[in-house]
């Protein structure tokens, strides 16, 4: 644990995240960066390994990479969203518009925020996607195979029972190279 993890600990009520980070454009560079540029605003924990999957909506661009982070942090859900995601997001050249499958530098969502449900106006935790994107499943199940999604029971490693893995291919030495970051 690092000095600054060690004293925001002290400080007390650090909550668990998970994020989710997906890519297609330049994939390798940009969630790379985000990595870091996360690394300094949250304790970035542990990394799933990154997998590339095909694009949903619009079929016509490249391959997604995508991952989870489990990190803790000080700050409450919406802060930590909108004062340090968003701003990652958009240091790395992301450029939101109407269209959600868009080919994107960066995407960075709270997949899971402690124990809480938030549903509120452009936020909601858990993120409904866990239910509906296996690769989001698969890499949260690796980093914490026993974690129960709020209001569950079912460990998230059991959302991953009779899911199509189709489509999701893992990334071995990107994984190895992201990792030697934290």
């Amino acid at each position: 644990m690092s000095e600054l993890s060690s004293q925001r600990k002290r400080l007390g009520n650090m909550t668990e995240v998970y994020l989710s980070l997906g890519s297609n454009i330049d994939p390798e560079v940009n969630i790379s960066r985000a990595v870091v540029e996360l690394k300094k605003k949250i304790d970035v924990l542990s990394i799933s390994t990154v997998y590339q999957t095909e694009p949903l909506g619009v079929k016509q661009q490249p391959d997604y990479y995508n991952c989870v982070l489990k990190a803790e942090t000080l700050l409450d859900a919406r802060t930590l969203k909108y004062d340090v995601l968003r701003v990652v997001e958009l240091s790395l050249g992301r450029q939101r518009t109407e269209d959600r499958y868009a080919p994107r530098t960066i995407d960075i969502d709270i997949l899971l925020f402690g124990r809480q449900t938030v549903d509120e106006q452009g936020l909601r935790v858990p993120d409904p996607d866990i239910m509906n994107r296996p690769f989001l499943s698969l890499a949260l199940s690796e980093l914490s195979p026993d974690l129960k999604l709020p209001g569950s029971c079912l460990p998230v490693s059991d959302l991953r029972a009779g899911e199509a893995e189709a489509g999701i291919y893992p990334l071995t030495e990107f994984t190895s190279r992201l990792r030697a970051i934290l």
